[in-house]
């Protein structure tokens, strides 16, 4: 028996899962992130006017087309779950590098790796003043 560690065929769908759930995470805020600047480019205000009310988020949404608002809805959702959950997620992602380095395909490992920096970097991201205007702007 050997001493390594094998990645077993049964824990593969969670690896996929880690790293899909750690880009979603990602995905969301730079998602956040890229309408709060674009309506702040497009109404010509600055991060201050922003906070006043009149640049609602939920202004971005065209009047009628109900589909938007699960956008919206999903969109905050998953704004908000990786606020919690992403910082956990790069832990079991760099744990799972150090352990499983030998037996992961490259490009596993990349994501994985990919994963966990810009989780990190996302979170370090949102605790800076202007993105925490941007957070307050969102969940107004």
């Amino acid at each position: 028996m050997s001493s390594v560690a094998q990645i077993a065929p049964s824990s593969r769908p969670v690896v996929r899962a880690l790293i899909v759930g750690q880009l979603v995470a990602i995905g969301a805020f730079l998602t956040v992130l890229l309408l709060y600047l674009g309506r702040m480019a497009t109404a010509g205000v600055g991060p201050a006017e922003m906070l006043t009310g009149a640049y609602d988020p939920k202004d971005l949404i065209p009047s009628g087309v109900d589909a938007f608002y699960w956008v919206y809805g999903v969109v905050s959702l998953l704004y908000l779950v990786g606020a919690l959950v992403g910082p956990p997620l790069a832990l079991v992602a760099v744990a799972l590098l150090a352990r499983e380095r030998d037996t992961l395909p490259r490009s596993t490992r990349t994501l994985l790796l990919a994963g966990a920096v810009g989780t990190v970097l996302v979170l370090v991201a949102r605790l800076t003043p202007p993105l925490l205007d941007m957070h307050r702007w969102w969940l107004d």
